[in-house]
């Protein structure tokens, strides 16, 4: 009843009218609502009035009704000028909404070979064999059908259909589809046929699935769908695809800020495709930068299914690229025959270089029989050999523990030793620092020297002493050229003192001023403790077994004094925390070491400067790690030393046939200043583009336009498939910068061959939903639990526009009508 006196007062979905209000919004009537009732009341007279003193003819009750029906009527049209308003306090309920999201990428265009009984499962879940034709496609017996047949037969079905069971059981269904070809590209698909604008069943849904995507962006695709509109009422999301994730954001993430947490519903994965097959991938590993001379290790990484006990042999070369040469020969740096016995097999091969320079490491393994997949049976890696070392520049007040430990771990490191490592102490005597070639004359040198590092240390400073200008150059140092930054706070100054500098923007903390350091007696000791975002990052794993990580970190015992701060950035991570004191918040613990990526760089901070208790039982061997494995990842993200002064990049190593190749060059001159007009000729930078073919390849000049001082930047189309070289003339030193990359015809999507199992049940698992198969997905419209939402609002309505006041006036007019007809009055 509530619901059908919800829609004559014009008001939908209506489960309950809690409250009635009506009032009159014309300012007239507002000022004198009694007068109007009085005028609605004399009205109503003067129709009996004229009824039964001036109508002649009918008996009296007649002339009553036909005057109840003019006095109501004239009334109501009174009040009608009056607008009269009616104020409900309903409640409200809404279908509960379901969106189906299907996965319209390459791969599942990849035709899967099953087992026989497999596929039988299959064809009888979907009614394949009862369909002449799925898409454009007809389908044979012996032909196996693709992955995309099988889900359009799923929804073309006849009887148990699955998204008709769901609308049956009051579920709001609503499909999407992804295809984009560098991000997710969500697209509503129509539910209405266009011929005879009526909603149809899952087969109109079928006929628009595609599979022209080329990226399957997973964590895009969940954020996407959390923004849809109508999605305040969203029960569920199923999500049909195979899962292979291979582009953007981890739909899964850490904390509160995954796309998967900001959808906020449960995930149904119906997972499409086989989840073993016969493939192998090979992945090469290396250190991105070695040394020349010194021994390093190749490591070939062989995943394998369906090819377990087989033997396989891994042939690894080498290539160098860059300077003047366009191509160089290719030299082997050795090959391994292994057998697959697990998932996993590694090969490991010695290397020493013998040369310096920019070299593209490639790592083969024949096509095996049986094998749908062969593309990610080769991979490649540059790797810079470099001959000189990674320059430290290490800025500190006076020497402390750490200071004197630091210097001996860098100058027994092969890739810093004693050439790299420099220092600013600001007590040191003027004339050490002018002597002794291990100290820094001034915290300022020429920019050229400067930039020249690759990674700074900003140990415990006062204010008085980090002159303008040197935080200024480290700003810039970090953002514009990708430098590494290590903040070191000591107990004798803490980082209040770079709350009024340049530098206080590149933290990952925001500094108290007021917060002093928290130690013994009024603050007891404390272990600290590392956050789940630590295993990102190789400088916190001391070891690749867990419970040794752990026992390595708790070799720091308890520590007697951390410098708290007001807040992490929202920006920054915490990799390690105090065990109970919390920021200004009241809830986000106090960070005891943070990372931040600014700009092009990175920023790690240290809260205490006592990591040099990680050598009280084992020596240097976590020590050495720690602050190693600290700076080749700070350092060796980036061009090193000189060469960061003109550094050519392209935006991915892997293309597509008719793709474009969009080439980025950050130049500067020799003093670091970025180039501009009055550096380059007509602001372009001359390139050259070798595309593969016969004889060689041809050689096509490129012109690299500038974007602004410093960037140059041009966008290149490639046709044809192969290996290509682009090479862009440095206009400083007269040499060139080299880029390699590869055009395929396939595309990532056809990397690997099965469906990522783990992912599909991590999604379900975390959100709270369910996995399935299309033998399975039946299930999923019991395990649905879709309740509708429940919402209580107030509506003010304009009478005069509700089906009531029409139905109430034209009755009156109509009922007055019939009367006179009836009583053949004129």
């Amino acid at each position: 009843m509530d619901r059908w006196w919800g829609w004559f007062f014009g008001l939908d979905g209506v489960t309950s009218i809690d409250e009635i209000d009506v009032d009159l919004a014309a300012p007239w009537a507002q000022e004198g609502p009694f007068w109007v009732f009085l005028a609605a009341v004399g009205l109503f007279a003067l129709a009996i009035v004229f009824y039964l003193r001036l109508q002649s003819g009918p008996k009296v009750p007649a002339r009553w009704a036909l005057a109840v029906c003019r006095g109501l009527l004239l009334a109501l049209l009174l009040i009608t000028l009056a607008d009269p308003v009616l104020r409900m306090h309903v409640t409200r309920r809404h279908k509960p909404q379901v969106y189906v999201v299907f996965d319209g990428t390459d791969s599942m265009a990849i035709a899967d070979q099953l087992p026989e009984a497999q596929r039988a499962a299959l064809v009888a879940a979907t009614g394949l064999k009862d369909v002449a034709k799925v898409g454009e496609t007809p389908v044979a017996v012996n032909v196996q059908p693709t992955r995309l047949d099988y889900v359009q037969a799923w929804l073309k079905k006849a009887d148990n259909n699955t998204l008709e069971k769901l609308r049956d059981k009051n579920v709001e269904v609503e499909a999407f589809l992804f295809d984009g070809n560098t991000t997710s590209q969500l697209r509503k698909l129509s539910e209405t046929d266009h011929h005879t604008e009526q909603k149809v069943s899952g087969a109109w849904i079928a006929d628009q699935l595609t599979h022209t995507g080329q990226v399957t962006a997973l964590g895009a695709v969940l954020q996407e769908t959390s923004q849809q509109f109508g999605s305040g009422r969203l029960a569920g999301v199923v999500l049909v695809s195979d899962f292979a994730h291979n582009a953007g954001a981890s739909p899964i993430g850490l904390g509160d800020n995954s796309p998967l947490s900001r959808l906020g519903v449960p995930v149904y994965a119906v997972g499409i495709g086989a989840t073993e097959a016969i493939d192998l991938a090979v992945d090469l590993q290396t250190d991105p930068k070695m040394k020349k001379a010194e021994r390093s290790k190749v490591i070939a990484k062989l995943r394998q299914s369906g090819l377990q006990g087989q033997s396989v042999t891994v042939r690894i070369t080498g290539r160098k690229i860059g300077g003047d040469a366009v191509t160089s020969p290719e030299f082997q740096i050795g090959q391994r025959t292994v057998t697959l016995d697990g998932s996993v097999t590694t090969a490991e091969i010695d290397f020493t270089p013998e040369e310096s320079g920019n070299f593209q490491f490639t790592a083969n393994v024949e096509k095996l029989e049986g094998e749908i997949v062969e593309q990610n049976n080769h991979a490649q890696r540059e790797v810079n050999v470099i001959e000189d070392y990674l320059r430290l520049m290490y800025v500190a007040h006076e020497p402390t523990w750490e200071w004197r430990f630091i210097k001996e771990v860098f100058h027994r490191d092969k890739l810093v030793g004693m050439e790299g490592f420099r220092t600013f102490l600001a007590s040191s005597d003027p004339r050490v620092r002018e002597s002794n070639v291990l100290f820094l004359p001034t915290i300022t040198p020429k920019r050229s020297e400067f930039f020249a590092n690759d990674v700074l240390f900003l140990d415990d400073m006062p204010r008085g002493e980090l002159k303008d200008r040197f935080c200024e150059m480290v700003k810039e140092f970090v953002s514009n050229l990708g430098g590494g930054l290590v903040v070191i706070t000591g107990p004798r100054f803490g980082p209040k003192e770079l709350q009024q500098t340049p530098l206080a923007d590149l933290l990952p903390v925001i500094v108290d001023p007021q917060a002093d350091m928290r130690d013994a007696p009024e603050y007891p000791e404390f272990r600290m403790r590392l956050t789940p975002h630590a295993a990102r990052y190789p400088f916190m794993q001391l070891s690749a077994n867990e419970a040794e990580n752990q026992r390595a970190w708790d070799n720091l015992g308890k520590l007697p004094w951390y410098q708290p701060v007001s807040a992490l950035h929202e920006q920054a991570f915490a990799l390690a925390e105090h065990p109970t004191d919390k920021c200004r918040d009241g809830k986000t613990p106090q960070p005891l070491i943070s990372i931040r990526d600014f700009g092009k760089g990175k920023v790690v901070m240290l809260n205490f400067n006592e990591t040099w208790r990680l050598r009280r039982k084992f020596g240097e061997k976590y020590y050495r790690q720690f602050w190693s494995q600290m700076i080749y990842s700070l350092g060796m993200s980036h061009a090193l030393g000189s060469d960061k002064r003109f550094v050519a990049r392209v935006d991915q190593q892997q293309y597509r046939a008719e793709d474009k190749v969009t080439l980025t060059v950050e130049a500067y001159d020799a003093n670091f200043e970025p180039l501009d007009e009055e550096n380059v000729v007509d602001r372009t930078l001359e390139a050259e583009l070798v595309i593969p073919g016969a004889g060689g390849g041809d050689l096509r000049p490129v012109r690299v336009p500038m974007l602004r001082k410093g960037v140059f930047e041009a966008r290149i189309p490639v046709l044809a498939v192969g290996e290509y070289v682009l090479r862009v003339k440095d206009p400083v030193t007269n040499k060139y910068s080299e880029q390699r990359f590869e055009v395929t015809a396939l595309s990532a999507e056809r990397r690997r061959g099965v469906r990522d199992e783990k992912l599909q049940t991590q999604l379900a698992e975390k959100s709270g939903g369910k996995t399935y198969d299309l033998t399975t997905v039946h299930n999923l419209v019991n395990d649905l639990q879709a309740e509708p939402r429940i919402e209580k609002l107030t509506r003010n309505k304009a009478l005069w526009s509700t089906p009531l006041w029409f139905t109430l006036v034209v009755g009156l007019m109509l009922g007055e009508w019939l009367f006179r007809k009836l009583l053949k009055l004129s």
